[in-house]
Parts: C-alpha cells; structure tokens; sequence
C-alpha cells in the first residue's frame, strides 16, 4: 500500500512538472510578444516618416526559389539613410521573408513571426511549411492592421509542396504566386517581369531574371539602390548571392 502511495505521488508530481512547464513557456511567450510590441512603438517613435522605397521580388524555378531585394533605405521623401542593409530575413532555415514598408514594423514582425515558427517546429518536431510561415505573418498583419505600414513577400522551399511565394500585403491579405514584385521600384519593372518570365526555368535564368529587374528597377527609382541581394533556397540549402553596384546590367546611357 505504501508502495502504491508512493507511486502515484511520483506520478502527480511529474504531472506537475509537466504543467509548471507549459506555463512557463506561456508566460515566456507573452512577454516576448509584449517585449516585440513596445519594442515596435519605441523604434517607431525613433523613425517615424520611414517611408517605403524599396525593391523587392520573389520568383521560383524548376527546383527552388529565389528572393531579392535592394539595399537601400530611405527617410521622409529621398534621404537615404543607408545604402548597405539587407532587406531579406531567414525566419527558419529554408524559408525568407523580405521587406518593403516602415522598417520598424517589419522588425517587429518578422522577430514575432521567428519566435512563433521555432516554437511551432518544436512543437511539431518537423520543420514548419512555408505556408505556415506565411499564415503567421498574415495572422500578425492583420491583427495589426491598423498600426503597421508594412508588407511581406514569404518564400521558401518545404519537403510537402517544394518552393513557394506567398505575399502577405498590409492589411493582413495572403496570396500564393509563381513570382512577385513590390515596393516602390516595383511600378518601374511590371512590364519587364510579365514579358520575359515563364514557368520553370533553370537556376541560371531565373538568377539571370531577378537581376535584371532588380537593375532596371534601381536605375530609376530613387530610393531604390545599392547592391543586389539574392537568396537561392533549394532542397539542398540556401545561397545568398551579392551583386555589387557596379557589376549590374545596364539597359541604358547612365
């Protein structure tokens, strides 16, 4: 009888435990979101009148995808206030998100949405799907719509569905495409892109394709600039490639 006593205290006791834990992940989880959201409203208050000047683009191939992005940022209507920041963030280890908006709130974002996707893959014991990346990002914008001025374009390659594009736009909206633009330098290339992409094309294409447009895009948008970033995500890995200022393609007299 002692025996059994002794038996179910342990068992009571490790149940305990076992709650104590859960709670205390909780509890560290709704700090950090607390910790993200003043975080966002004192960066905000730092640099406020960012505005969205910016180069972005998504577009997949036949066995990944690639993200790319300028490396300028902009305050208030032209002022650069640096020419070296790289606006594509790993948010798990084959999925990325790049940024166009009030950098503040995509900071903000992207460091919620990296906290929630690694507590999600412990939980699942699996590294998260590309979609699921996505969905949170859509879950915090438009949760937030009212206060961010920011939106996403997710890419990433996952073992259920390959590569992958989803933009996630301001007030909270999700759409899957085979390759996206944003940001203001984007107005500059819509012709460009529709003309000269097609499904499926090679590594080399697709490389070829997003520096173009990121060239042509930066050439005429003023608060568009830099270098190029690229991330080439594949079963295999991620590549990030740098393509400086003055190795990129000219189409015109500069």
């Amino acid at each position: 009888m002692r025996l059994v006593n002794t038996r179910c205290a342990a068992s009571e006791a490790r149940g305990a435990t076992l709650t104590v834990r859960r709670l205390d992940l909780n509890l560290i989880h709704n700090l950090y979101v607390q910790f993200l959201i003043m975080e966002k409203h004192h960066s905000y208050s730092q640099v406020k009148g960012v505005s969205t000047g910016t180069t972005i683009l998504a577009v997949k191939f036949n066995g990944g995808v690639i993200i790319g992005s300028d490396s300028r940022a902009s305050m208030g209507e032209s002022y650069v206030s640096s020419k070296t920041i790289n606006k594509l963030i790993q948010v798990h280890d084959r999925i990325f998100c790049c940024i166009a908006g009030s950098l503040a709130d995509a900071q903000a974002v992207t460091k919620m949405a990296k906290f929630q996707l690694s507590f999600h893959s412990i939980q699942m014991e699996s590294p998260p799907l590309v979609k699921a990346a996505a969905s949170i990002m859509r879950e915090l914008c438009y949760s937030n719509k009212e206060e961010l001025q920011a939106g996403f374009i997710t890419a990433g390659w996952d073992r259920k569905k390959g590569p992958q594009i989803y933009v996630v736009s301001l007030g909270g909206m999700m759409l899957s495409q085979p390759f996206t633009i944003g940001g203001s330098g984007s107005t500059y290339i819509y012709g460009y892109v529709d003309a000269k992409f097609k499904p499926d094309m090679s590594l080399e294409e697709a490389t070829q394709f997003s520096t173009n447009a990121l060239a042509l895009a930066m050439g005429r948008d003023n608060v568009s600039g830099g270098v190029v970033h690229l991330v080439v995500i594949t079963e295999a890995g991620v590549k990030h490639i740098v393509v400086p200022g003055d190795k990129l393609p000219k189409f015109h007299d500069e």
